[in-house]
């Protein structure tokens, strides 16, 4: 931080010998933002001069773990003769006006961090009212939020090194000099130079093969919001799944990736035969190493994957689903502001459902639902007690505070039930409908929770003259009373064994019977023992959610005798016993739990552990040594998650 405010000043002092500031010393980031934008979370004046089209100049620079990079914006000017931009952790060495070959520099201005950090700084520069293209020469620091620099040691070759990018929500502008606001759409191209014997890869059309001197060129010629660039590069294979599908990996993990993710094309398929044809021509995944702190990230044409879905039985696939149904909600609908978030995520996890519905049957999407319903609950009761319980409606005022705090399970679980709701209310197929129309109207465009409630009235409601409390679900808190419930058998079978269990039963004990042999006057005897391929993982999950917080030691240990749960290797399983084992100082549970948190770096599990580790001092102490040597690991945005908990 401190190099950067010696480039303010620096800058500062040069424009104010020159006569050239851009704007007076006592503006203030509050009144900029105030005056040109209405994105909270951005600094930009995209209302009078936005990014039409993003070419970048990038070298990745592994010995220092940086890129160098111009970035070229081509504008729409509306006459002004100041641009802004945001940046955060950047140094900006200059800046140029024209097209390449023809540029001539420019004065600019560095503004004042915001007073928590979380906005990063605005960069102003003088232009004519007639400008359409600026050149942002700069370089990333060790202040870059958005990118990951990995060890070979963090990767799965162990030979070659590996560096992502994740954007979301408003760390693009960590890597790259723009208009950081999800309003603002464009299209973008990159020259990126890497090592030869490394591979890279963006969210545009991508190479399959490595080129021998390691320059690649991409090009995204569909819109999108700024968030959705993204970066990779790494000792990358790549496989064909079908038409317009695939996988990148590391060349340890692609047979396993392939396996996994085989039923990759019916989904496609699947996603348009609900909700109209895939707009961006190539669907493929990355998976990448452990330290990725989400599932996924939707970046168009290349889904990034966490490594932790690679189970072996394709239980977690829901993931993938999910992020497939981003590229209509999210990608090709895009939140205005992230006030309005849910827009992106209810859509997304009521598509995912449905899709995994039309593929592995109701009764286990409505299983999958349920146990998000569940979390859902959790999140609203703790919203209700914390600082922000208004936090607990679909639209948010999110002013003044980071974004992240709206990346909860309302926006995904209570949005995706308001839909489920109206789909009951009005019927699947009119609603069905809908959601075509929808996708179609807003194609390329981004839409705000106003703008959607007005086309649910017009389209859908009035037609067909019902009334529903659509206000309720969006402004007001917690689940309005007609939510939709929800039933399964096989969730009603689990937490009845989990009940019993509970209550004492050894539901391990050999069970014998003795079956009639048809046409014989003789029977057979049965020996039935209860075992972990009885219930797919997500019903296991829910036998853990439905035990006491606190268990006998002794009862713990037999579960892990008969079913192995601390070993299991399937990561949502393992975080809610590692949870459950802290609680009741399970002991045995702590050599597995340090070795799945110093390897798996996704929040989802990490963040749940850590918060329990934390409730007492003497677990508290044991998680801020593993944390010490664990946190190379994890992705920046996970440190500072972990460390707001335990510190």
């Amino acid at each position: 931080m401190r190099a950067l405010h010696l480039l303010f000043f620096s800058v500062f002092s040069l424009l104010m010998i020159a006569c050239e500031t851009v704007v007076k010393k006592n503006v203030s980031p509050t009144e900029i933002i105030a005056k040109q934008t209405a994105d909270d979370h951005s600094y930009a004046n995209c209302k009078e001069i936005h990014t039409k089209h993003l070419h970048l100049e990038l070298d990745v620079n592994f010995e220092n773990q940086t890129i160098y990079g111009v970035a070229r914006h081509e504008m729409i000017n509306n006459g002004t003769d100041t641009a802004i931009f945001d940046i955060k952790g950047l140094e900006i060495q200059k800046i140029t006006l024209g097209q390449k070959g023809n540029e001539k520099e420019a004065s600019f201005m560095i503004g004042k961090w915001d007073k928590d950090s979380i906005l990063g700084q605005p960069l102003l520069v003088t232009i004519k009212r007639t400008t359409q293209y600026i050149n942002i020469y700069y370089k990333t620091t060790e202040l870059t939020q958005a990118i990951d620099w990995l060890s070979p040691s963090l990767t799965s070759g162990k030979v070659h090194p590996f560096m992502y990018t994740q954007g979301q929500a408003i760390l693009t502008r960590t890597w790259i000099p723009l208009q950081d606001s999800p309003a603002n759409r464009i299209t973008y191209s990159a020259d990126v130079k890497v090592p030869a014997d490394l591979m890279a890869v963006m969210s545009a059309k991508n190479p399959h093969h490595k080129t021998k001197d390691g320059i690649y060129h991409f090009e995204m010629k569909q819109a999108i919001p700024c968030y959705l660039i993204a970066l990779a590069v790494g000792d990358l294979s790549y496989r064909k799944l079908g038409v317009n599908s695939g996988v990148y990996a590391e060349p340890q993990l692609l047979a396993k990736a392939s396996y996994e993710f085989a039923d990759l094309p019916n989904m496609i398929t699947t996603a348009e035969n609900l909700y109209g044809p895939y707009k961006w021509e190539q669907y493929d995944l990355l998976v990448l190493p452990y330290s990725f702190p989400y599932g996924g990230m939707e970046n168009p044409r290349l889904t990034f994957v966490n490594p932790t879905l690679l189970v072996g039985d394709r239980s977690l696939v829901s993931v993938v689903a999910h992020e497939l149904a981003h590229s209509w909600s999210g990608n090709l609908v895009t939140n205005s502001s992230w006030d309005d978030f849910w827009l992106n995520e209810g859509f997304t996890v009521y598509f995912e459902n449905r899709i995994m519905e039309q593929l592995y049957s109701k009764e286990i999407a409505d299983m999958l639902a349920l146990i998000e319903f569940q979390e859902l609950e959790s999140t609203i009761s703790e919203m209700d007690k914390s600082e922000h319980p208004e936090d607990s409606r679909l639209k948010l005022n999110l002013a003044n505070r980071d974004p992240e705090d709206g990346l909860t399970d309302i926006a995904y679980v209570k949005g995706a039930f308001f839909l489920k709701t109206i789909e009951q209310k009005v019927g699947r197929k009119r609603f069905d409908q809908f959601l075509n129309k929808y996708f179609q109207h807003f194609s390329f465009k981004t839409v705000n929770t106003e703008q959607f409630k007005a086309y649910l009235n017009t389209q859908l409601l009035q037609p067909n003259k019902l009334t529903f409390n659509t206000s309720e679900w969006l402004y007001q808190k917690g689940l309005p009373k007609n939510c939709i419930q929800l039933h399964s058998q096989r969730f009603e079978k689990i937490t009845q064994l989990a009940r019993k269990f509970a209550a004492g039963e050894n539901i391990f004990k050999k069970k014998v019977s003795w079956v009639k042999i048809k046409g014989k006057r003789r029977k057979k005897k049965m020996v039935y023992q209860l075992k972990r391929t009885d219930f797919i993982a997500q019903e296991w999950q829910v036998f853990i959610r439905q035990l006491p917080k606190k268990m006998a030691v002794e009862q713990l240990k037999l579960v892990d005798r008969e079913l192995n749960f601390k070993n299991w290797g399937n990561a949502e399983i393992m975080e809610e016993w590692f949870v459950l084992g802290i609680r009741s100082n399970y002991k045995e549970v702590f050599p597995a739990m340090e070795k799945f948190i110093s390897k798996v770096g996704r929040r989802k599990f990490l963040l749940p552990i850590y918060s329990t580790l934390a409730e007492q001092e003497r677990t508290k102490k044991w998680a801020l040594g593993v944390y010490k040597k664990a946190k190379i690991n994890y992705h920046p945005i996970t440190q500072k998650s972990i460390e707001e908990l335990i510190y």
